[in-house]
C-alpha cells in the first residue's frame, strides 16, 4: 500500500527479484485495475525487474475520492508521492489514462522518471474513440445480475481479445455489491474525470511532450480507436527520445494480448536505464 496525494491509499503488487537491474512502476488505463499488468509484471521480474503494479485513486483497492473529484493533478500527485518513496527513478509504464498522467508528471517534473512507456495515448486523442470508451463505462449503472453478462459486455467492448479460460478472473475487475449484483471496481463518481476537459487537455500534454529527456516508447494498437498513426507521429515529433512500437491489437492493448505486448517491450526496458544513452537507437 502506498500513500498519495492528500493521503489517499493507493493499492499495489509488488513482483521483487533477487538482483533487480532498475524498477518500473505500471499505471493502468480509466476503469481498469492494477491486475491487467499481473502477467507483464511477473514476466518483467523474471527477467531481473522490480516490478510494481498500481490501481489508480478511485479504482480497484485503491481509496475513493472524499470529495468525488478526479484530476489529472490528483493523479500526477499520487504518482509523484509514490516515486519519492522509491530508492531510484522508475521506468514507468503508462497505459491510455496512466499514459497521460505519465506524460505530464515525466515532462512538469524532469528526472522523475528513468524512462517511459506510453501504451496507446497521445496528446490528441480521435473523438469517436473516446465516446466509445466513454459510453461503455457509463453503459451499467445498475451493474449486472452474473459474471457472465459481464464478460458479455467485456466481448461486445473488445470482440478480437482472446477469450479467458474462466469467470474467476473477472473478479478481480468487478466488485459484488450489497444487492447480489456486480459492478466495475471503480468509484462511479470517476467518470467526471472523462467528462472534465482539463483532464484530457491536449496543450498540457504537449507542453509536458516537448521537456521529456527520458527515453520513451510509445507502443500504438494498429486496431487503436484513441490513437492514430498521425497522433503517434505528432507526439513522436515532439519527443527526440521515443520510438514508436506498433502491435497487432486495439486501445486496450494490455488486456487485449498480454503477451504481445510484453515480448515488444521487455526487450527495450533495458536501454530506458542505459546510462551510457538517453535515446532509443532509431
Amino acid at each position: 500500500m502506498f500513500e498519495g496525494a492528500h493521503s489517499l491509499g493507493l493499492a499495489a503488487d509488488r513482483w521483487e527479484p533477487d538482483e533487480p537491474q532498475g524498477t518500473v512502476l505500471m499505471l493502468h488505463g480509466g476503469g481498469q485495475t492494477r491486475h491487467s499488468w499481473a502477467r507483464t509484471a511477473s514476466r518483467l521480474a523474471a527477467l531481473g525487474w522490480r516490478a510494481i503494479a498500481l490501481d489508480a485513486r478511485g479504482h480497484g483497492d485503491s481509496a475513493w475520492s472524499p470529495t468525488g473529484v478526479y484530476s489529472l493533478d490528483d493523479m500526477v500527485g499520487d504518482l509523484l508521492r509514490v516515486m519519492d518513496t522509491l530508492d531510484e527513478p522508475p521506468i514507468v509504464i503508462g497505459a491510455s489514462m496512466g499514459g497521460r498522467t505519465a506524460l505530464v508528471a515525466a515532462g512538469e517534473y524532469p528526472g522523475s522518471v528513468a524512462g517511459l512507456a506510453l501504451v496507446d495515448i497521445a496528446p490528441r486523442l480521435d473523438p469517436a474513440g473516446q465516446a466509445r470508451v466513454r459510453a461503455f463505462m457509463r453503459g451499467a449503472p445498475d451493474g449486472f445480475p452474473s459474471l457472465e453478462k459481464v464478460a458479455e459486455a467485456v466481448r461486445s467492448y473488445i470482440p478480437r481479445r482472446r477469450p479467458a479460460a474462466g469467470l474467476d478472473g473477472l473478479k478481480k475487475n468487478v466488485r459484488l455489491g450489497e444487492d447480489g449484483r456486480w459492478y466495475w471496481h471503480w468509484d462511479p463518481d470517476f467518470l467526471s474525470f472523462t467528462a472534465d476537459p482539463a483532464n484530457t487537455s491536449a496543450e498540457r500534454m504537449i507542453r509536458a511532450a516537448r521537456h521529456i529527456t527520458a527515453p520513451t516508447l510509445l507502443v500504438r494498437g494498429r486496431r487503436s480507436d484513441m490513437v492514430t498513426a498521425e497522433a503517434a507521429a505528432e507526439l513522436l515529433g515532439l519527443m527526440p527520445t521515443a520510438r514508436l512500437v506498433e502491435v497487432a491489437a486495439g486501445h486496450m492493448i494490455a488486456g487485449h494480448d498480454n503477451d504481445i505486448f510484453t515480448r515488444e517491450v521487455h526487450s527495450l526496458l533495458n536501454l530506458a536505464v542505459d546510462r551510457r544513452s538517453d535515446r532509443f537507437p532509431r
